[in-house]
């Protein structure tokens, strides 16, 4: 879930991050000085137009570490999966083998939500299954 007082400290720790006051940010996100104010003081909550704007300005930032806190910041470089073949050979499992582990998911999980993530970064949120 989305909590605003988290948000707003790693908005903060953007702005250490890249030594930027209040204003500067908003100069560089072109966004008007007073609307970062608004939310760092609680007043607004963040729109989709802001984050994406943070997003696409400082592509190391993560959408899930900004929004909730998960991942890290900055983000980690993704490996190339040419650079990352493992040495071993992994077979898959047999049909008996599948259906066990098939059954054993479906009972102890429940899908909660599916995000798509287009390459225009833009994204859709299917939830309530």
């Amino acid at each position: 879930m989305f909590d605003q007082q988290e948000f707003i400290a790693r908005i903060q720790k953007i702005m250490n991050y890249y030594s930027l006051t209040a204003s500067a940010l908003a100069d560089q996100l072109g966004v008007l000085r007073s609307s970062i104010s608004h939310l760092l003081s609680e007043r607004n909550k963040p729109s989709l137009d802001f984050v994406l704007k943070i997003i696409n300005k400082y592509p190391e930032i993560d959408l899930y570490w900004l929004l909730y806190g998960k991942g890290t910041f900055p983000k980690e470089e993704v490996q190339n999966p040419k650079e990352s073949i493992p040495n071993e050979i992994i077979f898959p499992p047999s049909l008996e083998e599948k259906s066990y582990v098939k059954q054993e998911i479906l009972e102890e999980k429940e899908i909660q939500k599916i995000v798509f993530f287009y390459k225009d970064k833009t994204f859709d949120i299917f939830e309530n299954f």
